[in-house]
């Protein structure tokens, strides 16, 4: 039995923790005084996201929820940095979408080669060997590494071609594509044979060539959610050109133009943008076709929409290459393919700001360690004057400068917060 065909997931990803940095000094039998030495902690591994175009469903992510990367290590002394995190690296089929889970915006279309960091590691934090300065010659405090980003996400796979056939199950989409590309899907004389979109690359001259996808069949409702269609429909949203394919043999008592209307009213249901997408008729069986009155009813009713019409037969390879050179030529003035555009806005995370602060002096120094700093820091862009902003409101919500200020901190103390450092100002 065939593996189901998967084109949606959601995951858990979390990027490593960042390496603690170390106390320590220098030791020698004949240095009297070594000085700090303590080695930074190593940056947590990043969630990478790449595009295998050997991969063409989403099944690796079917089982397995949950993808964490590798922690850094802690540093160590004689200025040693701790090993980084190793990077995990989640391999997707081109044409894969990565949405907020929450809310369903676009963070990144995965339709280019180019590496996707979907979260970043956290930094390191700094051994003593940073804290040493003139009048503070002996720090004996090092700083602990930022945790990781954690985010769900939903994988959705739209996939990249520029041509798709669309029409009833048993139409003869799967035929048309074994015969015109090297694709070789599931073929057989019952509904619903295509279980999955089949991906086939058509060759029509030298240096002329398109990706076609045969779409599995699509069906009265699908558009609400009937039959297979409702869940294949989104693989149609990037192709550049419809490929109509309508069954004018009779053989099923079937009126063409009934079918016709309505493939396309699912199209429109689903997408009106994509109802306006241009379209080629194909009437296909014609070999075996019972009564010509079909066809030329299909025909005129088709011409009235401004369509063209081909008559072909897959199965007996008759007409199919005046079909896919009228598709090449129709390509060749279509813009190029769909990429969608990221939606997704970062928003300051919720953070819990009541919990313990633990706060030590060194030498006019101040030393700020909390969990919930921690992850208030981490999600700080301090190259930004706007998180700069929200990062000091929090802080001062928090009740920690007041903490200080009752434990006798002067301005132009030190505060040592992780990997951050300030002049203390009221």
């Amino acid at each position: 039995m065939a593996a189901p065909f998967v084109d949606t997931a959601r995951i858990t990803v979390r990027s490593g923790d960042g390496g603690n940095g170390v106390v320590s000094f220098h030791r020698e039998k004949y240095v009297a005084a070594g000085g700090p030495d303590g080695g930074d902690g190593g940056r947590g591994g990043n969630v990478v996201v790449e595009v295998n175009d050997h991969m063409s469903t989403l099944m690796d992510f079917r089982y397995k929820r949950k993808y964490v990367a590798g922690n850094g290590s802690d540093g160590a002394g004689k200025r040693c940095t701790g090993k980084d995190g190793e990077d995990l690296v989640l391999r997707v089929p081109r044409g894969t979408i990565i949405r907020d889970a929450e809310t369903g915006e676009i963070i990144k279309d995965m339709s280019d080669p180019e590496p996707f960091i979907l979260c970043k590691g956290g930094r390191g934090g700094w051994g003593n060997k940073h804290f040493a300065t003139p009048t503070r010659q002996v720090p004996r405090f090092a700083k602990a590494g930022l945790p990781g980003q954690s985010r769900d996400v939903v994988l959705e796979l739209k996939l990249l071609a520029d041509v798709g056939l669309v029409g009833f199950p048993n139409v003869g989409k799967s035929t048309l594509l074994s015969v015109v590309s090297r694709a070789q899907p599931k073929i057989a004389n019952y509904h619903f044979t295509t279980l999955f979109p089949n991906l086939g690359v058509v060759f029509v001259e030298e240096g002329v060539s398109f990706v076609m996808a045969d779409i599995p069949g699509i069906i009265e409702g699908a558009a609400e959610g009937a039959g297979l269609g409702h869940d294949f429909l989104r693989h149609i949203d990037r192709c550049r050109l419809l490929i109509h394919v309508v069954d004018v043999s009779g053989s099923e008592g079937r009126d063409p133009v009934e079918d016709f209307e309505a493939i396309n009213e699912e199209l429109k249901q689903y997408s009106p943008e994509l109802a306006t997408r241009k379209m080629i008729v194909a009437a296909n069986k014609v070999d075996i076709m019972e009564d010509p009155a079909l066809l030329e009813k299909l025909r005129k009713h088709v011409e009235e929409q401004g369509m063209e019409l081909f008559e072909i037969s897959a199965a007996a390879h008759q007409g199919t290459r005046e079909l896919v050179k009228k598709a090449a030529q129709e390509l060749s003035q279509l813009p190029p393919v769909v990429v969608y555009e990221p939606t997704y806005v970062e928003r300051p995370p919720e953070v819990d700001t009541t919990g313990e602060v633990n706060i030590v002096e060194f030498d006019g120094t101040w030393v700020v360690e909390a969990p919930w700093l921690q992850r208030l820091i981490a999600n700080v862009n301090f190259g930004d004057y706007e998180s700069r902003n929200w990062f000091d409101q929090k802080l001062r919500q928090s009740g920690l400068f007041d903490k200080l200020e009752e434990m006798g901190i002067k301005d132009g103390d030190i505060v040592s917060m992780y990997d951050l450092e300030f002049e203390y100002q009221r």
